[in-house]
């Protein structure tokens, strides 16, 4: 049975520039009978966990030390894990129940402290669909997960978020002389590491593991599948390549 093309296929992009292809691919598809099912269609039939009565009854109840691990604002030690992360994932939502998580990555520490309850992400330029950014103008709250290269243990943070273009507080976030034109305050409402079960688990680190880029489909080649037939997929692709080679569009 044919299904709808996972978030993991489209890894080379973010999820936001997806909607908008996916409504043209769809005028593409032949659809398999009955459309495609989604999880609540392959649910049916087998034993679903309906409350959280039932999910406690199989996974237990957490103890009261991991409960007690959340804070309200960062201490001397949960900071290091900011300060020397140079990638986060960020989540939003929108009003009408869309969910977006969306990467941002700069040279480590690159998400600045400017107190302990507040966090200033700077917004790089991207594809302009502006997805996290729409999303906070109509919805303030914002999730961060942060990496540390190498290190298992990751951290979080969740809180609200305001859009900022104060340009003598963004001009500290300058990178190859040039400052962003805006930046997300994150007022921190809770801030807690998590443990390394899931870096251990999938290997992450281990660059034994890692596995080339050409094995997988390019972005051009994923472009032309959902978007635009005609294109040619080698000379995006190699365009691109030379564009983010020569920093263009970076910063």
């Amino acid at each position: 049975m044919r299904h709808a093309p996972s978030r993991i296929e489209y890894s080379e992009w973010t999820w936001r520039w997806t909607k908008s292809a996916w409504a043209i691919a769809e005028a593409h598809r032949t659809p398999a009978p009955g459309g495609y099912p989604g999880s609540r269609e392959y649910a049916r039939g087998m034993a679903a966990i309906g409350d959280e009565r039932q999910l406690r009854e199989v996974i237990g109840h957490p103890t009261e030390l991991v409960q007690s691990k959340i804070a309200d604002r960062l201490n001397s030690l949960t900071r290091q894990f900011i300060e020397r992360s140079p990638f986060v994932c960020v989540a939003t939502s929108s009003p009408d129940g869309g969910l977006d998580v969306s990467p941002r990555g700069d040279p480590a520490g690159f998400v600045r402290i400017l107190d302990e309850r507040t966090l200033l992400l700077p917004d790089r330029p991207g594809n302009k669909l502006a997805d996290t950014l729409t999303n906070i103008l109509a919805d303030s709250r914002i999730a961060l997960l942060f990496l540390v290269p190498g290190v298992g243990d990751s951290f979080r943070v969740n809180g609200r978020a305001t859009i900022v273009d104060d340009a003598d507080l963004l001009a500290e976030s300058t990178v190859d002389g040039k400052p962003p034109k805006l930046g997300i305050l994150v007022t921190v409402e809770e801030a807690y590491t998590q443990c390394s079960k899931a870096l251990i688990r999938s290997d992450l680190w281990n660059p034994e593991k890692h596995i080339e880029r050409s094995e997988l489909p390019s972005s051009g080649e994923i472009l032309r599948a959902v978007a635009d037939p005609e294109l040619d997929a080698e000379r995006y692709d190699r365009e691109r390549d030379e564009r983010y080679a020569r920093g263009d569009g970076l910063y």
